[in-house]
């Protein structure tokens, strides 16, 4: 086998995390913190640019490796105009719309610049993988009862592809032959239809839509929610926050700590069970509904991110779905392992890397 070793960069709002493997072996990884003091210098996220591709150069160079030994620089992708999945070369256009965030802000938007300049260096490929703007839901799909808008594709697109083709590879075929449901169950929730390698349709795990979770609110009384807006007592960032953020568990129990809250059941609080079942009840629904989107012939399920930790959680989940077809249990997600997964596909010319070519 060929060695490859590939830099994976995965920004969050105080942290940057970074892994170098070697092919699919991990070499090292490492949390480097950004304390709020050194941020607090920065007027914008884009404007830590410099500062924290130098922070990543210098832990580099503690761990004794040298970027030159390096085949690429693969980047978490960020808010960048809805695309559909796979491995995209950082280009000049994709440079644009993350500095200037034509989606939102976000500290992932980080990823594909970071890695962009650390690959520039030494004269080496830059990619990201599978953003959250992934969009290859169907026109059907994305109809709305309301004229204003229509349904959109946010998700956690990198570890749900990831938890797909970890399935494929146990099923000795390709993710592009299977049906599948896979459900990410972290702070957010969102539950995809995959089908032949596309996700034809995924509730929108940020804005309000499918299951509540331990920080987001999932779909609420349309109703409710304009009178709520309009009551005259909120600004609309309040609400935002009641829906992201301070929604779900943590808005229902004051906690987003699913493993307090499974003690808090031990312990006999009835309000905890009644809420930590109706988060389950409310996921296994979703999960039935991408049944039907699948026409009832679904492969698998799976279920992974940090929620699958909890046995009892999964075992209300699965009790619900298990007459569809067999469950797959990933519990976590490496964020870095499937960056760097979806470069090495690249670079074995097992796919080709794909453009970012948005219409204006």
């Amino acid at each position: 086998m060929t060695h490859l070793r590939i830099l994976a960069v995965n920004p969050g709002s105080t942290s940057t995390k970074i892994g170098v493997f070697d092919n699919e072996k991990e070499i090292m990884t490492q949390t480097i913190r950004h304390p709020e003091s050194e941020l607090a210098a920065f007027t914008s996220i884009m404007a830590q640019e410099a500062y924290r591709t130098d922070a990543i150069f210098s832990t580099l160079r503690n761990f004794g490796i040298n970027i030159s030994t390096m085949q690429a620089v693969v980047g978490r992708g960020g808010l960048l105009k809805p695309l559909e999945g796979g491995t995209y070369e950082v280009n000049d256009r994709m440079l644009r719309d993350l500095r200037k965030g034509v989606s939102g802000q976000h500290a992932s938007n980080l990823g594909g610049v970071i890695a962009f300049n650390a690959a520039k260096e030494i004269g080496i490929p830059a990619y990201i993988v599978d953003p959250v703007v992934v969009d290859e839901m169907e026109p059907v799909a994305k109809v709305s009862g309301y004229a204003a808008f229509e349904r959109k594709s946010i998700f956690h697109a990198l570890n749900q592809k990831a938890a797909a083709r970890r399935a494929a590879q146990e099923l000795d075929t390709s993710y592009e032959q299977l049906r599948l449901i896979v459900c990410h169950m972290g702070g957010g929730i969102t539950v995809g239809a995959h089908r032949y390698g596309r996700v034809i349709d995924v509730n929108n795990g940020l804005h309000g839509e499918g299951p509540f979770s331990p920080e987001r609110a999932g779909t609420v009384p349309a109703g409710d929610l304009a009178a709520r807006c309009f009551s005259g007592e909120f600004y609309a960032d309040e609400v935002m926050k009641e829906i992201v953020g301070a929604g779900g568990l943590k808005g229902l129990l004051g906690t987003s700590d699913a493993v307090e809250v499974e003690k808090r059941i031990e312990h006999g609080d009835e309000r905890a069970a009644l809420v930590y079942e109706a988060m389950a009840y409310q996921t296994a629904k979703e999960i039935a509904a991408c049944a039907a989107v699948l026409e009832g012939r679904v492969d698998r399920i799976i279920l992974t991110g940090g929620l699958a930790h909890g046995k009892e959680f999964v075992q209300k989940i699965s009790s619900r779905v298990q007459w569809i077809t067999d469950v797959l249990v990933y519990p976590g997600e490496d964020e870095l392992q499937s960056l760097t997964e979806g470069a090495l596909r690249v670079l074995r010319q097992q796919e080709k890397p794909k453009q970012y070519t948005p219409a204006e």
